[in-house]
């Protein structure tokens, strides 16, 4: 992966980049079997009340179905292509089967056309994209894409760049320390991808001007001192004013910016050995 900066031939241009996937094929078009239309949804629920403000418009897009258990078991397949897929910033791989299936995977950092990956539960090929239970990698292997529940498939570590390191086994628990530093236990059946996930390079990219977040789907969103008091608790006053309360809150009233929202009884504690660190301010 790279970065490309343009040169600032106009405002928009100026400090503008781009991720440019060096083994992304340069075909256009998605497998047609693998893809459905995504409907537009712009953050409202099923009673077109919005749920998750800021979302709207965005470029036509079709959902790549992206196979997130890989469980074709002892039989190889072949990478066609690694391609660009617009609802994630992971990029992903057409992978065709010596059965003559094909499907999407999430694409590992520096996998490239013409390569065989394989999933097995009996023999550990140490490959990136290959597939495996935990208890069969040896320890300190970076992993990705990992059940929380055996053959549930992965539901974890999927973002661009995202790796977890397999720290080893332990009774009927395997610990693996996840990006956030937080270390878990998950069931050493469960699967988990080797290396870690493509284009890492996405965290990188300056959009440079509101047209393109646009085109991603993201409207605009106004500051609530900005508003008046009818439409947000921080809102109103003549002038610049702070927002005259001791902590933040949402527009509904809720406390924001650092309030606690896990549950203290939630089922999974018992299974985070070590928190994740909280960032410096």
């Amino acid at each position: 992966m790279a970065i490309k900066v343009y040169k600032p031939t106009t405002p928009a241009r100026r400090h503008t980049s781009v991720a440019i996937g060096e083994n992304v094929s340069k075909k256009n078009k998605p497998l047609k079997k693998l893809t459905i239309i995504r409907k537009q949804k712009s953050g409202r629920n099923n009673q077109g009340r919005i749920t998750v403000r800021h979302r709207g418009g965005g470029a036509k897009r079709y959902i790549r179905q992206v196979d997130f258990k890989r469980d074709k078991f002892d039989i190889p397949g072949k990478i066609e292509s690694i391609e660009y897929d617009p609802n994630r910033n992971a990029h992903i791989a057409l992978v065709c089967y010596k059965d003559g299936e094909r499907r999407y995977i999430l694409a590992a950092e520096g996998m490239k056309a013409g390569e065989t990956v394989i999933c097995s539960k009996t023999k550990l090929e140490v490959l990136n994209g290959n597939r495996f239970p935990l208890t069969l990698m040896p320890s300190g292997m970076s992993v990705y894409n990992i059940e929380l529940k055996p053959g549930q498939g992965g539901k974890i570590v999927r973002g661009a760049g995202a790796r977890s390191v397999f720290m080893g086994v332990e009774d009927k628990y395997a610990q693996i320390k996840l990006p956030s530093s937080e270390i878990r236990l998950v069931p050493k059946d469960c699967l988990a991808t080797l290396g870690q996930v493509s284009n890492s390079e996405f965290r990188n990219i300056r959009w440079g001007k509101a047209g393109r977040m646009r085109h991603r789907g993201f409207r605009p969103t106004v500051r609530g001192k900005a508003m008046n008091p009818c439409d947000h608790p921080h809102g109103g006053g003549e002038g610049r004013q702070p927002i005259g309360m001791k902590h933040p809150k949402t527009p509904w009233g809720k406390v924001a910016l650092g309030a606690k929202t896990r549950k203290k009884t939630k089922y999974s504690d018992k299974l985070i050995l070590k928190r994740r660190k909280k960032r410096k301010k």
